[in-house]
C-alpha cells in the first residue's frame, strides 16, 4: 500500500513533477512559489488551448444537418461543451487569483485562520485557498444550509 501513495505523489501535476521539500526548508519560500506558478501557469495554459479548439472545432462544425435527430445531438453537443467551458473559464479566474496571491506572499495559507494549506493539498488542488481543517467546516455548514 506504501507503494501505492508513492506513485500518487511522483505523478507529474500538469506536466510538472511534484515537489520535494528538503529538511528544514521554510514554508513557502521562492522555490515553492516558483514550483506553484509553474504548476497554475501549466494548467491555465492547458485550459485555454481547449477553449480555442473549442471555438475552432465549433466554427469548424456549422453545418445545417436536414434530419432533426442529427440538430439535436449537435446542439446537445455544443451545449455540453460551451457548460464545460463555462466552468473552465470560471475555473481560469481562480488560477489567475491564486497568481495574485503568489505576487503578495499569501499563496499557500488559509484565508480562514492563516495556518500553512500544506504542500501536498496544494498540489493536488492548486487554487485551494483554505486548510483541510477549515473547508471541511465549511462544507459541513454548507450542507445544514440545505
Amino acid at each position: 500500500m506504501a507503494t501505492a501513495k508513492k506513485q500518487v505523489f511522483d505523478e507529474p501535476i500538469h506536466g510538472i513533477k511534484p515537489y520535494r521539500p528538503k529538511r528544514g526548508e521554510d514554508y513557502m519560500n521562492e522555490a515553492q512559489y516558483q514550483h506553484f506558478r509553474a504548476i497554475l501557469d501549466a494548467w491555465k495554459a492547458e485550459l485555454i488551448d481547449d477553449t480555442e479548439r473549442t471555438v475552432h472545432t465549433m466554427q469548424d462544425e456549422t453545418i445545417n444537418l436536414p434530419d432533426p435527430n442529427d440538430r439535436a445531438t449537435q446542439e446537445t453537443d455544443r451545449s455540453l461543451e460551451l457548460r464545460t467551458r463555462d466552468r473552465e473559464r470560471k475555473l481560469i479566474k481562480k488560477i489567475n487569483e491564486s497568481l495574485g496571491t503568489i505576487d503578495t506572499g499569501d499563496y499557500g495559507y488559509c484565508e480562514e485562520c492563516g495556518i500553512e494549506i500544506g504542500i501536498r493539498r496544494l498540489e493536488a488542488r492548486p487554487t485551494a485557498t483554505q486548510c483541510i481543517d477549515c473547508k471541511s467546516l465549511s462544507e459541513i455548514r454548507e450542507k445544514q444550509k440545505v
